[in-house]
């Protein structure tokens, strides 16, 4: 059995969705498909999931939202004509946006979540009209049926132990299931949606509690790449990956899965598949527990912005009993979580994710450092990115983190943190975020120029 996900641009209008359900019917082993929302259908188009955003965002901010509402319902109207499903189909669908939009807004993340998941869940119910029209026996699956049940955390859900025996008794239904993704239902029955990447989370959990032999991500990629395609020519494709090396890539800013959403199928060990909807026959990327080491120690590099540094020094800071736990605290009772914290022995610096700061917590941060912890200088610098060197032969070769800096200083790129993950599947380097298009080539050009590789 196969579980097979599409993402929004492999779903975009009614030729799209033809593509995937040809793709579901030439291989009977697909027996549940998971689907995300329409997305666009060219550079200059809007995502159902940003229309239904400004839809729930216009009717909590004055009381009606008719016109955000039609521009919904066109969108689904378009895709129901073009696929000849008949007016009926539409009705159901405008009903059930008008049912979102009398639910409770007395809660705007619980509406805002029910009006998100909209996207997915009626672009499923299309997707299974259409196939019973082809004469195909398929059937639209609603998450709270199949006992999707999640944790009650409006955008950030995640999904509850006994889940995966509820959707296992799906391996007993003989025809085709149509999944929407994005979002599950918590034990007092409200819907919750995943976090971002939410419908590749929900692929990964149903693939996991079918214990499918496969699970495959469509998308608009023939396979992943060694490097970004919009900053490298022609990068090289990765053929095969461990789910470590994918969730190190996806942390780094890799566009193909959020970080998370491997996890249900990495824990069930459960092999995925990326692969191309408009390229169904390209042999895509594949993602396993483990492989053979490559000649390569470097499978891929990724590269994140926005990240901010709380620099801290005091004297004799390594001796102090208890030091950094009293700064992760102050952080923490700001609600900030933090990405690494390389020290030495006056100093440390704490990277984090500047999207988490504002002008008052930045003051009380730094106040708090100053006054409880006593210390000679504190300070927050901004405008960071992390650049990361991905791959699983890299801690059984000797001088990555040599090769990789003389790299960026021979390009003139100044390294401004090192940091070596414990896993010694990842090196990071910490640079000024004007410089890295210019790193990432540079890296690439170090770890994947043919002559290099071959030394």
């Amino acid at each position: 059995m196969k579980v097979a996900k599409f993402g929004g641009s492999s779903l975009a209008d009614a030729g799209q969705i033809k593509k995937v359900t040809d793709i579901m019917l030439t291989d009977s082993e697909r027996r549940v498909m998971v689907v995300s929302a329409p997305g666009k259908r060219s550079d200059d188009d809007t995502k159902v999931t940003d229309l239904l955003i400004q839809l729930g965002e216009a009717y909590l901010k004055r009381g009606e939202a008719q016109q955000e509402l039609e521009a919904v319902v066109a969108r689904y109207k378009s895709i129901a004509d073009e696929l000849e499903l008949g007016e009926d189909i539409v009705s159901t669908i405008r009903e059930d946006f008008n049912e979102r939009l009398r639910y409770d807004s007395s809660h705007p993340g619980e509406y805002m979540d029910q009006m998100k998941a909209g996207g997915e869940d009626n672009n499923a119910k299309i997707i299974a009209r259409y196939l019973q029209q082809l004469g195909v026996s398929a059937q639209y699956m609603n998450p709270k049926e199949a006992g999707l049940l999640v944790s009650d955390d409006p955008g950030n859900a995640q999904v509850l132990a006994e889940t995966f025996d509820h959707l296992y008794k799906l391996r007993e239904r003989e025809e085709i299931l149509i999944f929407p993704g994005f979002f599950g239902y918590a034990k007092s029955g409200r819907l919750v949606t995943f976090p971002r990447g939410g419908s590749d989370i929900t692929g990964s959990i149903v693939a996991a509690g079918l214990q499918a032999s496969l699970y495959e991500n469509f998308t608009d990629v023939d396979s992943v790449y060694a490097a970004n395609p919009g900053v490298v020519e022609e990068p090289c494709e990765i053929k095969r990956m461990t789910y470590r090396e994918m969730r190190e890539l996806s942390y780094a800013g890799f566009g193909v899965f959020h970080d998370e959403a491997l996890i249900p199928a990495f824990r069930k060990s459960i092999p995925v598949c990326v692969k191309n909807t408009n390229n169904p026959n390209a042999p895509g990327t594949m993602i396993i527990a483990e492989r053979e080491h490559a000649e390569n120690p470097i499978i891929g590099i990724a590269a994140d912005k926005g990240f901010s540094t709380v620099y801290v020094r005091k004297y004799l800071m390594n001796r102090e009993i208890g030091f950094g736990r009293k700064l992760l605290t102050i952080l923490e009772d700001e609600d900030i979580s933090y990405e690494h914290m390389p020290s030495g022995i006056d100093d440390t610096s704490v990277i984090l994710d500047e999207g988490q700061l504002t002008p008052e917590k930045e003051s009380r941060i730094l106040q708090r450092i100053r006054t409880e912890l006593e210390v000679d200088d504190a300070h927050i610098e901004k405008g960071y990115a992390m650049i990361m060197l991905v791959g699983e032969g890299m801690h059984e070769t000797v001088g990555i983190a040599g090769r990789a800096a003389a790299a960026l200083s021979d390009n003139k790129i100044p390294i401004e943190m090192i940091n070596q993950g414990s896993s010694e599947v990842s090196l990071s380097f910490g640079i000024y975020e004007e410089h890295v298009d210019h790193a990432i080539c540079a890296l690439y050009e170090e770890f994947f120029s043919a002559k290099k590789v071959l030394q």
